[in-house]
């Protein structure tokens, strides 16, 4: 390769001239307010700033938390840049977020840009997921719809294009194929990307993609032992140059990519037959042409979710029509909750509770929050009698019938996510504040706090659904075990590291077994009845790596869990086998509800589609 470089530079060398293009680029800065991060950024910009750049684009990773604390202070240093400068979003600021990735465009405008340089560079990039959970990089469907119009739109003949994104054009983004699929049709010269903190030169898909688009995965600003830099590009008529520069040291040479303005065909991805097993069928309900990340509300007539571009829909479950459309002000993350009587359903979104009625969308009543976002699922009591609902650094309890607030309790220190765990007086929920709470049901007084002892958020119980049994809770989390705590006071029983599980838990119908998806793709059944540890047995459903935040179900006698691609794997319980592997599609499966009228499973994954799974009537 360094030969290669050497050759694309000496002819460089002489064909630099108007139409050259000077390039900056940082990411993965992971810049905490006080962290010698900072410090290496500001010292990064001084040298941007004397350094004659075109422009400069920051691709990613900005912070390590997506705190509004976080990103205000980014801003602040990136803001001294002289030359024109282009920012991006990274997993770190759309998977935790405290302003469910709301901030980040307030802050810089939008999450995605273009612009054309000179009279023959356009750049154009585009934001990436995951989207406030755990999972693989993903493109929403509405901004792969924008970079198609305005590369129509933009790219004249003669020009060239650069992409942006903080994800290789490789498998760990869902959708990449359908990313090349754009990008191939007009004349882009590279793919800059981070991400890995790592330099790397690739082909867009990979070897056997059919592709010939070059890509770039670039540098991290803290590559380790004081080497801190960020990578500079030089363009000419003929060549990309990349060359890396670590703070106080001349710029190296890391590789040249030609340039290419038309390009071949990427070999479509093979898809895979979706067969329902024996005495099953299996039916998408609903293709959207946004990305959907909330689970589903379900009742007698219609399926409820929430898209990426804000809007509240209802689809009627038999006939797949959309039989209302409510625009929010922001991406929906929280399943919209049917409350009892079947006449409402609450929609948590940015600005507060939508009381809508299900039978045209109409607004009913606003629940207006001032205290941030809701990303969290709601639940109903078993005796229907109370709406609980995780938010912002509080949890509260809503009469449903017109969403007056009975109780709030607020000693959070960051925001809820996933659905809490109800029986009896008992709710149980997480937090991304590394605490597991017990909270009494008709009052809201704290009855014990737990933790796993990790001072990382990122650890803690914050997007895991418990199971409690008459005298235990059990949960898991990305810190690898499985816990078992004492109902009644808090305290822990058992941890168990022997599988690695991550925030994918459930339970048998009766309640005698918890399941657990582990990151090896396995499922894990475990005694409920026994005070210590006992696992009754492993499966492996042939998922590979996995970290997927999907409830695990069982209905009817058969064990439901969901993957990061797009998998619904159906196992029998009673054999230890698995009945089926459903590829529903390419993108991490949301969650998996009941259809509480009929008992049907429906699920929803977040390229946008939804699907039901029944027994063959």
């Amino acid at each position: 390769m360094k030969k290669i470089f050497l050759a694309a530079a000496a002819i460089l060398g002489s064909l630099l001239g108007v139409d050259a293009q000077h390039i900056a680029v940082l990411s993965d800065v992971h810049v905490t307010p006080g962290n010698a991060n900072e410090q290496a950024l500001r010292e990064a910009v001084r040298e941007i700033n004397a350094g004659g750049f075109d422009f400069v684009v920051m691709n990613g990773d900005l912070s390590n938390e997506g705190s509004d604390v976080e990103l205000a202070n980014v801003k602040s240093i990136l803001d001294s840049i002289s030359a024109p400068l282009y920012v991006l979003p990274g997993n770190h600021e759309s998977t935790w977020s405290q302003s469910a990735a709301h901030t980040f465009p307030r802050l810089w405008g939008m999450d995605r840009f273009v612009d054309t340089i000179g009279d023959s560079l356009v750049i154009v990039g585009i934001a990436s997921g995951p989207y406030m959970k755990m999972g693989d990089g993903h493109i929403k469907q509405e901004d792969l719809h924008w970079l198609r119009k305005t590369l129509e739109e933009r790219v004249k003949p003669g020009m060239k294009v650069l992409s942006f994104n903080h994800y290789p054009l490789l498998d760990d983004l869902d959708n990449y194929t359908e990313y090349i699929e754009v990008l191939q049709d007009y004349p882009v010269i590279g793919h800059i990307c981070g991400h890995y903190h790592q330099w790397r030169h690739y082909t867009a898909g990979g070897k056997d993609s059919g592709s010939d688009i070059e890509g770039a995965i670039f540098r991290a600003l803290d590559m380790r032992n004081g080497n801190y830099g960020y990578a500079v590009v030089d363009i000419s008529p003929d060549w990309v140059a990349v060359y890396e520069k670590v703070l106080g040291q001349p710029r190296e040479p890391k590789y040249a990519m030609p340039v290419r303005t038309k390009h071949t065909r990427v070999n479509p991805r093979e898809k895979m037959p979706v067969v329902a097993p024996e005495g099953y069928e299996v039916a998408r309900v609903w293709a959207d042409s946004a990305s959907v990340f909330t689970r589903l509300g379900i009742d007698g007539k219609n399926v409820y979710f929430g898209t990426s571009t804000g809007h509240a829909r209802a689809v009627d479950k038999r006939t797949g029509e959309l039989v209302w459309d409510v625009p929010t002000e922001a991406s929906l993350y929280s399943r919209p909750v049917v409350l009892p009587g079947g006449r409402l359903v609450a929609v948590p979104a940015d600005g507060g509770i939508l009381m809508l009625r299900a039978s045209d969308g109409h607004l009913q009543r606003e629940l207006p929050s001032k205290e941030g976002p809701y990303v969290a699922d709601g639940a109903i009591t078993p005796d229907g009698k109370t709406y609980l609902q995780g938010g912002y650094k509080r949890f509260e309890a809503r009469r449903p019938s017109d969403g007056k607030l009975l109780w709030s309790y607020d000693s959070i220190f960051n925001y809820c996510q996933a659905a809490p765990a109800v029986d009896g007086d008992d709710v149980v929920f997480g937090a991304w504040d590394t605490n597991l709470r017990c909270v009494d049901r008709r009052t809201g007084k704290l009855k014990w706090v737990w933790n796993n002892g990790k001072s990382a958020n990122m650890l803690g119980p914050g997007n895991v659904v418990p199971v409690i049994t008459p005298e235990r809770v059990y949960i898991v989390a990305p810190d690898r075990y499985m816990t078992a705590i004492d109902r009644r006071t808090g305290a822990t029983l058992w941890r168990d590291n022997s599988h690695r599980y991550r925030e994918a838990l459930g339970h048998s119908e009766d309640f005698a077994r918890i399941y657990a998806k582990t990151m090896d793709g396995e499922l894990v059944a475990v005694d409920a009845t026994s005070p210590d540890f006992r696992e009754l047995w492993t499966v492996d459903m042939g998922l590979g790596y996995e970290h997927a935040p999907c409830v695990v179900v069982e209905k009817d006698g058969v064990v439901y869990a969901g993957s990061r691609r797009g998998h619904v794997v159906m196992v029998d319980p009673a054999s230890q086998k698995v009945l089926a592997d459903l590829p529903l599609g390419v993108s991490e499966v949301n969650g998996i509800d009941i259809d509480p009228t009929t008992g049907d499973v429906y699920v929803s994954l977040i390229e946008g589609s939804v699907w039901k799974i029944s027994p063959r009537k």
